[in-house]
């Protein structure tokens, strides 16, 4: 049994740095894909929602499929979906097979990313202690390495279509053979053909709770993600360089931030990761904000990381222990309204420059953080569910 549960972890650990790795090959590429399709930035910003709007339906059609198949059916099957669809937008030639391209890609990572953590879920149930946010870290460092040989293959003068064929190549052939390793469904989690199903059943209350504070927070990562460099450029005048370092300094402290989450969650339970993490995470971006200092900004952008990092595996972990028959579609719920607020982020900062400077915009994601640190108990209630391995933990914070 011990065997078994090492292997499913082994197998999670595979499909999170495949769905990081296939994602982060397609964010290389975009300069050459957008050249090959002959479009501008405007319309690029426009196609890129059909990505989110894929990414969204893909979560709430295979949240109700796992719970019903088994996310050792489900996981490698949207696995290769993902990587199939990866090659797409390298084969674009306008703005029409573009579009058709990211929906089928966005899809795809919808659904494995909910599948995924289904899974990784059930694995945490079984080692009943949180390994959840080193799956995370683990879709990161795919990201990372995607990068790296992105870079490599372009400097080589590979086509966007040769380098993400050969990548989606690779991402079935290591969908499959992950694929035995992956847990069968616990007894009773899977429900019979005669019973109502999750989404029937309605979804409880705390669910959308958890998914309102996954809104907000990827919120305050995705303006991280777009806004970071764009801070230090043009409101300290950082050379391009030194600008480029504000992400990469975020990034790095979100990796070994969740790196080392799950041994802090053990310990002091999710309720403290989130109430204390979201704390931290408004004390760094307000230091990076009001900052007149280049170096003292980067120090803020890597405390808001490393406080952030460990704060959405909690809701994830919390979503799929809440019912072991509904792991999937709670999934579903908190992972799509977090999607949504990760592509929000740079949609409400933009305006907002219109009336206040940039650094200023970044007291709406303080104020995220803030409300998150507030609403940290409703982990504690979530943690009651049976077979949580945070629930002795949270209940005494």
């Amino acid at each position: 049994m011990e065997r078994t549960l090492r292997a499913g972890r082994l197998a999670t650990f595979a499909y999170f740095a495949l769905n990081g790795f296939l994602m982060g090959m397609w964010i290389v590429h975009i300069p050459a894909v957008e050249d090959r399709a002959g479009i501008s930035h405007a319309v690029l910003g426009w196609l890129l929602l059909l990505l989110g709007a894929g990414a969204f339906v893909g979560m709430q059609i295979v949240g109700p499929l796992t719970d019903r198949l088994g996310a050792r059916i489900v996981v490698p099957v949207s696995a290769a979906l993902c990587a199939a669809a990866v090659v797409l937008p390298g084969l674009a030639t306008n703005v029409w097979t573009l579009g058709a391209a990211l929906l089928a890609l966005g899809l795809g990572n919808g659904c494995l990313d909910v599948s995924m953590n289904a899974h990784a879920v059930q694995v945490e149930r079984g080692y009943r202690r949180p390994v959840m946010s080193a799956f995370h870290a683990t879709f990161s460092i795919g990201g990372v390495l995607a990068a790296l040989v992105g870079a490599r293959t372009l400097s080589w003068g590979w086509s966007p279509a040769a380098t993400l064929g050969a990548v989606a190549a690779l991402g079935v052939v290591a969908a499959a053979v992950s694929a035995p390793a992956l847990l069968r469904p616990e007894p009773g989690s899977v429900p019979l053909p005669e019973s109502p199903t999750p989404s029937r059943r309605g979804t409880p209350r705390r669910i959308w709770v958890l998914a309102a504070l996954a809104l907000m927070l990827m919120l305050c990562e995705g303006v991280a993600n777009d806004w970071s460099v764009l801070h230090l450029r043009d409101v300290l005048d950082a050379p391009a360089a030194t600008a480029a370092l504000a992400y990469g300094a975020f990034a790095t402290a979100m990796t070994i931030g969740r790196l080392l989450a799950d041994r802090v969650a053990a310990r002091y339970g999710p309720v403290a990761i989130l109430r204390y993490g979201a704390a931290v995470a408004a004390v760094g971006l307000t230091v990076a904000a009001l900052s007149p200092w280049i170096p003292l900004a980067l120090t803020g952008w890597t405390v808001f990381g490393a406080g952030l990092s460990g704060c959405i595996p909690q809701l994830f972990s919390a979503a799929g222990h809440a019912d072991p028959e509904a792991a999937g579609v709670n999934v579903s719920r908190v992972a799509g309204l977090g999607y949504l607020g990760m592509l929000a982020g740079p949609a409400v900062i933009g305006p907002l420059t219109h009336f206040v400077p940039l650094n200023l915009t970044f007291f709406l994601p303080v104020a995220f953080c803030a409300v998150a640190a507030c609403a940290a108990g409703i982990l504690r209630e979530t943690a009651q569910g049976a077979g949580n391995p945070a629930r002795k933990c949270s209940s005494s914070v």
